[in-house]
Parts: structure tokens; sequence; C-alpha cells
């Protein structure tokens, strides 16, 4: 996989309670993915960025939801997510990574 759609498939971390519980509980990590990555893209992404051994990736999408404003309604964008679990002793820091 080149350079490039390693940083298309993966937008960023999700940073949320449930988040951080999964992480600290499970050895996953959560990551605001690409809507059309697959699980195979997502784990080589996330081995290839981070120098990690990936045991499994679990992937949903995410609905955006309609919200109610001045002009009438308007709906929130959907998005897909990524449960990604590491293997044993395998940890991801994120102020380190290249």
């Amino acid at each position: 996989m080149n350079q490039e759609r390693v940083f298309q498939v993966l937008l960023g971390p999700h940073v949320s309670e449930k988040a951080a519980v999964v992480a600290d509980m499970n050895n996953q990590y959560v990551f605001r993915v690409a809507v059309d990555a697959t699980k195979l893209e997502v784990k080589k992404a996330v081995e290839q960025l981070f120098k990690v051994d990936v045991a499994d990736v679990q992937t949903l999408k995410v609905k955006g939801k309609v919200k109610r404003n001045r002009f009438g309604y308007s709906k929130k964008p959907s998005w897909k997510k990524a449960y990604v679990k590491l293997e044993q002793g395998q940890d991801i820091d994120f102020a380190a990574a290249e």
C-alpha cells in the first residue's frame, strides 16, 4: 500500500469516552476511516504507519444525524469508524507517530 493511500484511509483517531474504555480494557484503538476503506486496507495502514501488529479489525458505519435549524432540516454526513485490536504487548503512541 502506498503512503498516499495510507493517509486517505486513516483520517485520524476517534476520541471519546467509549474509545478510552475500549483502549484500556481490550487493547483496541478507534480510528475514523474513509467510507470506502476495507478492513484489510485499515489493517495494512495501521501496521505501516504505527509499526505494530494488528490482530483484528471491526468496522461500522455511523449514520449522520438529522438536525433542525432555521432553514428547516439538514443532515450531517455519515462516516465510518474502525476498532483496531492489537497483538498482545503492542501499543500505539500517537505523540511519537511519524
